[in-house]
């Protein structure tokens, strides 16, 4: 849900601040870009650097960016820029401030510019929690539409036990989901994706495949996942990965098991992507022990193997399904007719005459075209998950038509 989310992280004066260096490595690792904005009391409590260093941007905590440049950091172009204004944790006094419009700091600013969600996660000791000033103040901000994310309760830095511990960042993040994905297109549906090639064994050492490399297919996968889907990814063996919490990934060989654990997962998806590049054939025997060049020449005999977007295809119900055609020669043609023969409601061609495009490459271009219509979707040449973008967007549209 936040990936490729732009997230301002508030960070204020609490012994909780320590809390945000994990908080905002959660963030990065889930994909999302995060901007620290810290206020003077919280440097007493965390440093700048640490911050800077885990979300991979300057920490910004005064208006003055730099004094002799004459530049500054602008609350307004910050509260535009933001999907989300996260403050974690909140003190008392952040609470106050934020209740009463009072302005006197660059978070402050931002919190009246944005023009995003909010969600605020209280911390602090338990008497000063359940004053009811402090009440009030959640009261208040809640009624603003702010998301109030509740203290826990516990031992507090006090030696206190009640509630007024900031949320664990794990939490926070369940809830960010939450409040950032109940709009998202694909929210609740399932994606099947297969990427990468296929390796045929011939002999314990020897293998046929393609240079596919999967960057497709995993562009597909994070834009699929950016889009609220839970993808079902089936990648051969490639030189990349993921840790995404909303991709479950399958790590195969051949094209028999790629076929098996697609199937497992066919009949429960809502979409199913065929982006691999699959090897057509496999060795009918394959030796035991290394082949040994001991004649000029060396005969194969192979045999097919099983068609999974076809075979898949065919058994679709209320699935829609995409394929992919890389081709070299009469591109449109062979495209129209794996459309037909696949029972595809969709399919993405690129051609290897392109230059920039096909294996390898970080940059695409592709034709799409579409099951009962003629025209045909052109999208010139871009970075591989700008094409997965465009893509997925096309396909939102055809599923909601």
């Amino acid at each position: 849900m936040l990936h490729g989310k732009k997230i301002i992280l508030g960070v204020c004066g609490s012994i909780a601040a320590y809390k945000a260096a994990f908080l905002v490595r959660l963030l990065v690792k889930s994909g999302a870009k995060v901007q620290v904005i810290m206020t003077e009391g919280a440097q007493d409590f965390i440093t700048p650097l640490t911050l800077a260093t885990l979300s991979k941007r300057p920490v910004l905590s005064t208006f003055i960016a730099n004094t002799q440049q004459g530049s500054w950091n602008n609350h307004v172009d910050l509260g535009l820029w933001a999907d989300i204004l996260l403050v974690a944790p909140a003190s008392a006094h952040t609470l106050a401030k934020f209740s009463q419009g009072i302005c006197n700091d660059l978070l402050s600013a931002v919190y009246l510019s944005a023009r995003c969600p909010v969600a605020i996660a209280p911390a602090m000791d338990l008497d000063m929690y359940q004053h009811p000033a402090t009440q009030q103040n959640l009261e208040r901000l809640r009624s603003y539409g702010n998301h109030i994310i509740d203290a826990e309760s516990g031992e507090l830095a006090s030696g206190l036990s009640g509630q007024g511990r900031m949320a664990e960042p794990e939490a926070i993040l369940h809830k960010l989901s939450y409040y950032l994905g109940r709009k998202l297109p694909l929210l609740k549906k399932k994606v099947l994706l297969t990427a990468g090639p296929t390796q045929e064994a011939i002999d314990p050492v020897r293998f046929i495949s393609n240079a596919s490399s999967g960057k497709m297919g995993y562009a597909l996968a994070e834009a699929f996942v950016a889009q609220g889907a839970e993808v079902e990814l089936v990648s051969g063996p490639v030189n990349i990965g993921t840790d995404h919490e909303a991709i479950q990934l399958t790590v195969v060989t051949s094209a028999q098991q790629m076929y098996e654990a697609a199937l497992n997962v066919f009949d429960h998806c809502d979409i199913a992507v065929f982006a691999a590049a699959v090897s057509d054939y496999r060795s009918v025997k394959i030796l035991d022990k290394k082949i040994k060049k001991d004649d000029n020449t060396l005969s194969l005999e192979l045999i097919k193997n099983v068609d999974i977007a076809k075979k898949l295809g065919n058994r679709k119900k209320h699935q829609f399904t995409v394929g992919f055609a890389l081709e070299t020669h009469d591109e449109e043609l062979h495209a129209k007719k794996k459309l037909s023969d696949k029972n595809f409601d969709m399919i993405v061609l690129n051609s290897l005459n392109d230059p920039g495009a096909g294996f390898g490459y970080d940059t695409n271009q592709v034709k799409i075209m579409l099951a009962g219509k003629d025209e045909k979707i052109e999208i010139p040449l871009k970075h591989k998950k700008d094409i997965a973008d465009d893509i997925v967007r096309i396909i939102i549209s055809e599923c909601q038509a």
